[in-house]
């Protein structure tokens, strides 16, 4: 289990990426905006501060803000 309490998982072939926080399912992302709107809603009104902090998200697979798999 990672460390992080923020992971967005390696894209996916639909154009998306999943998204847990605290181990947790918050939904399929196609975009920031989505993952923003996700942490939103589980209380972090700053989501997008923390995006490209290590110390809370960690991003899997590809390349940071890709939502494409290629």
């Amino acid at each position: 289990m990672s460390e992080v309490p923020i992971v967005i998982h390696r894209p996916a072939g639909t154009g998306c990426r999943r998204v847990t926080i605290r181990a947790q399912v918050a939904g399929l992302a196609r975009s920031d905006d989505d993952v923003i709107e996700f942490l939103r809603r589980a209380g972090l009104p700053d989501a997008a501060d923390v995006l490209d902090d290590p110390r809370w998200v960690q991003w899997q697979g590809g390349h940071p803000h890709d939502y494409d798999a290629r």
